[in-house]
């Protein structure tokens, strides 16, 4: 899941501790304005019981460690969210592959669609959709129980290429009875950024946004390991990302 951390969250928590930490101050020190006084004024005869204030020192340095402790928890989760950063930066100029069924076309690269088949069906069919709702692409797909492989390469039914954009991929598969079947789809594009929404880090895929919770796998481009001459490894999605 993505992390409920987020940048408005981490600086709230900071201001609070940070004013509970001066009204703790400010308290402490009316505290002791008041017991000097106290004991300067005591009549000799008859002593303050050093009881009470002494168990109102003891709450005082009670409350001075939990506001310690909210300080540190308060350092530890905006280093959080400061490696959160640095593990989508990781990802930027990568393919990944994410779970969605949005896919982004870039008018070039090929798409590659993904999806998971748990039960044997009879038939299944992809059907790609644009942002206005119309299909403008529909074909057989493989009915293989288990994962299976589909590449789009951006063009329409009529096989015309279209342009760049955001398009919504649907897997239509049935079993031998004729019903429905569900299926997990992830589909494939290049990380051009990194952005915050709230503080949660998203990757930035097209004009989408990806949580990186969603990230299945990433490799480096085809063309750089060309150029490089080294193979791409494949990075598993961190869900704690």
């Amino acid at each position: 899941m993505v992390s409920d951390v987020t940048t408005s969250g981490i600086a709230n928590d900071a201001a609070n501790t940070l004013n509970q930490g001066l009204q703790l101050a400010e308290d402490f020190n009316e505290f002791l304005t008041l017991l000097t006084t106290q004991l300067q004024n005591q009549d000799p005869l008859s002593p303050m019981d050093s009881t009470e204030f002494t168990n109102q020192l003891v709450q005082f340095s009670q409350v001075e460690q939990a506001i310690n402790q909210n300080q540190k928890l308060d350092d530890m989760l905006a280093l959080q969210l400061a490696n959160l950063s640095t593990i989508g930066l990781s990802y930027v100029g990568m393919d990944v592959s994410y779970l969605s069924i949005e896919a982004n076309f870039d008018g070039e690269a090929p798409v590659t669609i993904n999806y998971s088949l748990n039960e044997e069906v009879v038939s299944a069919q992809v059907n790609i959709y644009d942002e206005g709702g119309d299909l403008i692409y529909s074909a057989e797909a493989p009915t293989a129980t288990g994962q299976n492989e589909i590449i789009w390469d951006g063009t329409n039914t009529g096989g015309t290429t279209l342009e760049e954009g955001t398009y919504r991929v649907s897997i239509d598969a049935l079993d031998s009875e004729g019903q429905s079947v569900d299926v997990s789809t992830a589909v494939s594009g290049r990380v051009r950024g990194i952005e915050t929404q709230d503080g949660v880090v998203f990757l930035l895929v097209g004009d989408r946004a990806v949580p990186i919770s969603s990230v299945l796998q990433a490799r480096v481009p085809a063309e750089v390991v060309t150029d490089t001459g080294t193979e791409g490894t494949d990075t598993e999605g961190d869900t704690d990302a």
